[in-house]
């Protein structure tokens, strides 16, 4: 195995680590919260601060990563997810609903910051190992994204089963364990000045992105505040409400997730490829943008509609989305990959994630607020909204790679 490919494995199975406790931890808040009463909208809530922080972690991340290495940084993403599941843990169910909401809220941030800091430093390092080659670049983001969001599915499965066997502190405390191990494991095997290069000297040199990333992280905000603004809050209070068990909803976003992943991992056999890198992909990303529009709007109709075992329909059509999203979502991280200069790639990885940190943001904040005012079908007409403008602004993504930026 040669250096590149070692460096790969090391960071993906450390990200691998990451990502199922993080899946796990949005389980264990959502349905152990969810019992206790809290609406909707106080559950989207206590995950704002989570999003939000990923929208600065993402920018300080690349720059730092590009300044000390990606080594360093996936060290101090995981020692900040640790941290954050033991402030966690320390809730006391004998605190106010204020204090209680306000502490989840905080230890929520902790951990958004730890997942963006991890995210950019593990995807800067993919265009490190994976050199210029395209088809090279596009099976190694594919395969890192949706074998990332498979083990973020298992997670979820993982979340719920932990809070019906250990509860809820213990099961922050096995997580945080888990990820002390995986800890170690980069402290011991990436390779130190991994990715490291002059970082940018100011905010205008750090925010002067070319035109490609500018608009993916634009289309970016609406992909994934589509997915969120039904994914967060509206579907698993929805198949909860339905009767389903905390294990079932667990479960079923488990498949999802995991399922979704596969399909990631998948997108280059179904994207055919072109020698440039653009001329082949950038079309993709528009059709798979309008088809993947179509399917909330469908499902809003059926909920209108509202047919005998709704909930079963509703699983069916999420199934169908899944699909979509994935090409997409794994077509949109390759051409961020393939639009970002090499020399200070961590940077521009890492404002592309900060717009997806936006997202999530919006997403989250979305689905409690809608799920609340109209139940799922406002849910979904959100989702559709924000998928129609993906589609716009892929139809002016460049099909020409920019002249890479030459540091002084």
């Amino acid at each position: 195995m040669n250096h590149g490919a070692r460096n790969y494995a090391i960071v993906t199975s450390a990200y691998w680590g990451f990502t199922l406790t993080d899946g796990a931890l949005r389980m264990l808040v959502l349905l152990h919260f969810y019992k206790l009463g809290y609406s909707p909208f106080a559950l989207a809530f206590l995950f704002l601060l989570y999003e939000a922080a990923g929208i600065a972690a993402n920018l300080i991340g690349g720059w730092l990563a590009t300044r000390y290495g990606i080594a360093r940084m996936l060290t101090v993403g995981l020692t900040t997810q640790i941290t954050g599941f033991l402030l966690l843990s320390a809730l006391s169910p004998d605190w106010t609903a204020t204090l209680s909401v306000a502490w989840v809220v905080l230890s929520q941030g902790v951990c958004g910051v730890a997942k963006d800091l991890t995210k950019t430093a593990s995807k800067s390092a993919i265009k490190l190992t994976a050199g210029e080659a395209s088809g090279q670049l596009f099976k190694w983001v594919a395969f890192f994204t949706g074998s990332k969001n498979a083990m973020k599915g298992i997670g979820f499965f993982l979340g719920g089963v932990l809070l019906e066997v250990l509860g809820f502190r213990m099961s922050l405390w096995v997580m945080a364990g888990l990820l002390a191990v995986v800890l170690m494991g980069v402290v011991l095997f990436v390779p130190k000045l991994m990715g490291k290069s002059k970082a940018s000297e100011s905010a205008k040199e750090l925010f002067a992105k070319n035109n490609g990333i500018n608009l993916l992280a634009g289309a970016r905000v609406v992909l994934f505040g589509a997915r969120d603004v039904w994914f967060v809050v509206g579907v698993p209070v929805f198949l909860y409400a339905s009767g389903w068990s905390r294990p079932m909803v667990g479960g079923f976003l488990a498949l999802w997730t995991i399922g979704y992943g596969v399909v990631q991992a998948m997108a280059p056999m179904i994207v055919r490829r072109s020698t440039d890198g653009l001329s082949s992909e950038v079309p993709a990303a528009r059709t798979w943008s309008a088809l993947l529009a179509i399917i909330p709007i469908a499902l809003a109709v059926v909920v209108v509609m509202n047919p005998p075992n709704l909930e079963w329909l509703v699983v069916g059509g999420l199934g169908l989305f899944g699909f979509a999203f994935a090409i997409n979502s794994s077509v949109h991280s390759y051409l961020v990959l393939a639009y970002a200069g090499s020399e200070k790639a961590a940077e521009d990885v890492g404002f592309y994630y900060a717009a997806n940190a936006v997202g999530r943001f919006l997403g989250t904040l979305l689905s409690g607020l809608l799920y609340q005012w109209g139940g799922l079908l406002y849910a979904l007409v959100g989702s559709a909204v924000m998928l129609v403008a993906c589609w716009l602004i892929t139809l002016a993504l460049p099909v020409v790679k920019p002249v890479e930026r030459i540091a002084p």
